[in-house]
């Protein structure tokens, strides 16, 4: 039983992760019916930005909570400047332009952040600094809590929060959800469509910045393929929850997490990665829509 306890909370920290990175994926998808696929190389980004970010200005600097959120804080913004650039100059463009441009656009842009990130970063793993105190607290039983899972849990919930609170509880939630129903008719109602557009991509990017720097907290190793494999999970994730839904793509990284971690701890590291895809297809053979998802008739 103890060991099931260690194992649901490593679940969750992984978990947590990979919900906020979905989250980016369903926002998205949601307003323009795009699956983004450089969204994981986004996430790789902001994992270089807080490393090079305290390696050029917080080189001595002793480990804190507040150095943490200070580093976090720069990664978003690092991250959400990707993102509007990828937006305006990348998506923007196509957007009235059949959706296998716009996805072939996608992967091209994913591709040329990997390798763009090899010449800039070097092809080499680099490790992410200690940014927090290490400390083990012991719940008792011989289960302990590390304390970069609980900084993990915290930023997640409170990011979460955030973005519960600005999709339905703002007047720029309200527009994303009209976008997200019909982009014309928000377009004749006078939604500035292209402004909520720019602003989606800001905030889901941020949050893959964000989820870079805890990857990089809880798995020191990172490398600018890093986005490749946990970008898919995450997507993978947002389609187990329901793509477009953000409370179900929160559901489904925590499930998917859970998941990796119990199949890993009781049958083999081994076929962690490839459990993630047996549950994609295993959801679009069952419920295509996902958990939460709705399904939707189109013309075609």
């Amino acid at each position: 039983m103890n060991e099931f306890i260690q194992h649901t909370i490593n679940g969750l920290a992984l978990g947590s992760i990979y919900a906020l990175v979905a989250l980016g994926y369903t926002m998205v998808f949601g307003v323009l019916q795009l699956i983004n696929f450089a969204h994981g190389d986004i996430f790789m980004v902001g994992s270089f930005v807080g490393l090079y970010f305290i390696r050029w200005f917080m080189p001595n600097v002793e480990p804190s909570l507040l150095t943490t959120i200070i580093v976090i804080l720069v990664a978003m913004v690092g991250s959400a400047t990707v993102g509007v650039i990828i937006e305006k100059f990348a998506y923007r463009p196509l957007r009235k332009a059949p959706r296998i441009n716009i996805l072939i656009t996608a992967i091209g842009v994913s591709l040329l952040l990997e390798y763009g990130g090899q010449l800039i970063f070097g092809a080499s793993p680099q490790f992410f600094p200690d940014i927090l105190p290490r400390k083990q607290i012991d719940l008792g039983g011989a289960i302990y809590l590390d304390s970069n899972q609980v900084t993990i849990f915290l930023v997640s919930f409170v990011l979460m929060l955030v973005l519960q609170f600005l999709v339905f509880k703002t007047q720029f939630g309200r527009a994303m959800r009209a976008i997200s129903h019909s982009l014309e008719t928000a377009n004749l109602i006078g939604i500035n469509v292209n402004k909520v557009i720019l602003i989606t991509f800001i905030i889901g990017s941020s949050l893959a910045g964000a989820a870079g720097v805890l990857y990089g907290v809880a798995y020191p190793k990172i490398d600018p393929l890093l986005g490749l494999l946990p970008g898919l999970k995450a997507f993978i994730a947002a389609v187990l929850g329901g793509i477009g839904n953000v409370t179900g793509a929160v559901i489904g990284a925590i499930l998917l997490g859970l998941s990796e971690t119990y199949v890993a701890g009781y049958i083999s590291s081994t076929y962690r990665d490839a459990l993630a895809f047996l549950i994609l297809i295993l959801v679009l053979l069952l419920r295509p829509a996902g958990l939460l998802g709705t399904k939707k008739i189109e013309k075609v």
